[in-house]
């Protein structure tokens, strides 16, 4: 009997840990509080404390605050409140031009680790959006020496915008910046350009059912989110996607002594690796080392069958060619491993 006793208060007692340690789903909504604008830096404070495993419900602003969509015929009422209590709040801003979700630290996350990031959900927080170029922006600046603004409306839960009468689009948001922070020597650093701590990553394939992966360099991981994408094409050659606003589920955790030296991510079917600097050609180099690297370290191949393999199977895409430092990301079907 007693034996009985002490097993089921042992039962008992596991039964509460496994409880407690149940993953838990965290509301983090577009307020001034929440929001840091146009940089990553080791020392904004977390406005969120979270475990491993646990989910985010994210809400993100519309790059550049609200004025390329005031000029592009927005109407103050088709605006949500809370991006103009930001607009009007967050005065601190700079030396990049993405309002910031976040930081969210991630309890556990030590330099040297991986941080998982599954996205699960993303949906729109207004049915519009704005793509724009400036004068002398994107990959052919001559040729466009004004500024141009476009609105893009679309009915609420809908899947397809009309661009112009007959020609269509197909929505795919995404989120365009993802990031932690860089290590505390570099300080505040601008949100416009990608890099080891991910950020204006710009990558298209990063929708719902997408996994990206990110290095660690502070306690915390210190994550933000921002620069919601209605659609993209790889390359965004105006400097733009279709820029709007964004809520997102997010499943965060920890990958222990992972130390990854650049982003990398995984769609349903597919494994993506990242090459990120100011050379495109440098950037495709990046790419294709670390899906080698990936190939070796996961996969069990040789270096030189990984590197057959990539030429064989891995695609290369210009992820964009702006933001001063261009991306290309590798891309192999997963179909391919038995």
């Amino acid at each position: 009997m007693r034996r009985a006793f002490t097993m089921g208060l042992v039962l008992l007692a596991a039964a509460q840990t496994t409880w407690t340690q149940q993953p838990r789903t965290h509301e983090l909504t577009l307020t001034p509080e929440h929001v840091h604008w146009g940089y990553y830096d080791s020392r904004v404070p977390p406005v969120l404390r979270i475990n491993s495993g646990d989910r985010v419900r994210v809400e993100t602003m519309v790059a550049g605050g609200l004025q390329r969509l005031r000029l592009a015929g927005a109407n103050e009422s088709e605006i949500p409140e809370s991006l103009k209590a930001i607009e009007l709040r967050v005065t601190e801003r700079g030396p990049g031009v993405h309002p910031m979700t976040g930081p969210i630290l991630i309890e556990g996350a030590e330099p040297g680790d991986g941080l998982v990031v599954r996205i699960l959900a993303i949906e729109f927080l207004h049915p519009l959006g704005v793509v724009a170029f400036n004068p002398g922006s994107g990959v052919i600046p001559d040729d466009f020496p004004y500024a141009h603004f476009l609105l893009l409306r679309w009915q609420p839960g809908a899947d397809r915008v009309d661009f112009r009468p007959g020609v269509s689009l197909k929505l795919a948001p995404f989120f365009g910046s993802i990031g932690v922070a860089p290590p505390p020597l570099l300080g505040r650093i601008s949100s416009r350009p990608p890099g080891w701590h991910g950020g204006n990553l710009d990558n298209k394939d990063l929708v719902t059912g997408s996994t990206l992966y990110l290095p660690v360099h502070v306690r915390g991981a210190l994550l933000s989110i921002g620069d919601g994408h209605g659609m993209q094409g790889d390359g965004e050659v105006t400097g733009t996607a279709l820029e709007t606003s964004l809520r997102g589920t997010l499943e965060i955790s920890i990958r222990k002594g992972q130390r990854l030296r650049w982003p990398r991510a995984e769609t349903p079917t597919h494994y993506i690796s990242m090459g990120l600097h100011e050379d495109l050609d440098e950037a495709a180099r990046l790419a294709t080392r670390e899906m080698v690297e990936f190939l070796v370290a996961e996969k069990g191949l040789s270096r030189d069958d990984a590197y057959a393999l990539c030429s064989l199977a891995a695609d290369l895409h210009v992820t964009q060619a702006v933001d001063q430092t261009k991306g290309v990301h590798a891309m192999i079907a997963k179909s391919i491993f038995r």
